[in-house]
């Protein structure tokens, strides 16, 4: 079993004063939380003053994205150099929104995968269908497909010792959530697709994770944590999540 891990993915939102007023709750009562890995992904401009408040505490810190190329004339693109350099841990890749909406395709979520492993940093890869892709019964093709093209650039190494992330895309901000059951069957077939040898990736699940339905969750054989969207702002919501991971 792969040691538990929360991620809060903060999204666009925060200000500085949001950011002091939350850091310093969760770096105030983590402490009392063992057993689990806790990281928070604030966006760009709160990186470094999330760095500074987190220096010292048992928190990792995070990215939202990262460009594929090191260095160059990419005007508003940020390297995986750029976001360790300030004190990133890990880095969110292929999230469902920036595959929707910014039109990242599989080929470009490998890369920016390669990206981040050649430069020392955890990625948090993304993986989920569309509602009409699990009405279609293709959730698997589809998850295979995301997942071959990193396994297919990579190699299984890299894969295996990652965080990949589930992410049914029709539970993302809905309030609807994959049952336990329908999320341990996909986290099972993503473990058994990306496995490498004595190597197990940790699979956390990130649709609408809330403190009524984390324990649920986490309680399945093969999912490992969460990625946290919205009560990733909420101190209190956040700790109560990253206990439900303590206890399975």
């Amino acid at each position: 079993m792969s040691r538990s891990l929360v991620v809060g993915n903060w999204k666009m939102h925060a200000s500085r004063a949001q950011v002091n007023e939350l850091v310093g709750q969760l770096v105030g009562d983590m402490p009392a939380l063992d057993g689990v890995d806790v990281a928070g992904c604030p966006p760009y401009p709160y990186l470094q003053q999330a760095a500074g408040l987190l220096h010292g505490s048992r928190i990792g810190l995070g990215a939202q994205n990262l460009a594929v190329e090191s260095v160059g004339a990419y005007t508003g693109e940020v390297s995986a150099s750029m976001l360790v350099d300030v004190g990133c841990r890990y880095v969110i890749v292929g999230h469902s929104e920036r595959r929707s909406l910014y039109g990242e395709h599989n080929a470009l979520v490998a890369h920016k995968f390669r990206a981040a492993v050649q430069h020392g940093l955890v990625p948090i890869l993304c993986v989920g269908e569309q509602l009409a892709e699990r009405e279609a019964d293709a959730t698997e093709r589809v998850i295979a497909a995301q997942l071959d093209a990193v396994l297919d650039l990579c190699g299984g190494d890299a894969l295996a010792g990652a965080v990949i992330a589930y992410e049914p895309v029709w539970a993302i901000g809905t309030g609807r959530v994959a049952t336990p059951q329908q999320a341990q069957a996909v986290h099972r077939f993503i473990r058994q697709r990306v496995s490498h040898g004595a190597a197990t990736p940790t699979l956390l699940y990130g649709g609408s994770v809330k403190p009524d339905n984390a324990a649920g969750l986490f309680a399945q054989d093969d999912v490992d944590g969460g990625l946290v969207g919205g009560a990733s702002l909420v101190a209190d919501q956040f700790l109560s999540i990253c206990k439900a991971a303590v206890s399975r």
